[in-house]
């Protein structure tokens, strides 16, 4: 099986994108933008990500994953 590249180059800079995305989901008032904001991230940052923070989990805990960190 193939691994996938890092998409951050750093954990700072995985925290400060993350803190984006969290603030744009915060910002949603309709299914249709939660769907936009959904896309635009959701190659970046995978499916699991995404759902801890629209399930309104932090970023410290949607960083938590591959890695192992937390779990």
């Amino acid at each position: 099986m193939a691994t996938r590249e890092p998409a951050f180059a750093s954990p700072e800079e995985e925290r400060e994108y993350l803190a984006k995305v969290k603030g744009e989901l915060e910002a949603c008032r309709t299914k249709e933008d939660v769907v936009q904001v959904w896309r635009a991230h959701y190659l970046k940052l995978g499916h699991r990500r995404l759902g801890r923070m629209l399930l309104g989990r932090g970023v410290d805990e949607s960083m938590r994953g591959r890695r192992g960190e937390g779990a």
